[in-house]
């Protein structure tokens, strides 16, 4: 074979190669509300729960309200009277080498309040 097509089909194997490597490393971050707390939950793509890591708890403005650590079962309850969610709120979970977040917005909390 000569050189280019040698290129080309490492260069393919590589880029096969790479959307497997990224799946296998992503977090995934969920909440839901009800009217007492957010319920924050995150786990890997293998569906393994994220077992150490950091949860923040931002305000509308991206001002910071709280810091919670991740229960081992990839959870934690954010109480909404400890936070000020008028605006709505971001939660980021971080575990020092992935991280995402959710948004859960004011018309979420107001949907998921009303009796």
């Amino acid at each position: 074979m000569d050189r280019p097509v040698i290129r080309a089909a490492a260069f393919s194997g590589l880029l096969a190669a790479l959307p497997f490597e990224a799946a296998a490393h992503q977090m995934i971050v969920f909440a839901s509300v009800n009217c007492e707390a957010v319920l924050v939950e995150a786990k890997f793509s293998n569906g393994n729960a994220v077992q150490q890591a950091d949860v923040r708890v931002l305000d509308g403005d991206n001002r910071l309200q709280s810091t919670l650590p991740i229960q081992t079962d990839g959870t934690v309850s954010v109480p909404l009277d400890s936070v000020d969610h008028t605006g709505g709120l971001v939660i980021e979970v971080d575990t020092g080498s992935h991280d995402n977040y959710w948004i859960v917005t004011p018309e979420d909390i107001a949907k998921n309040c009303q009796s």
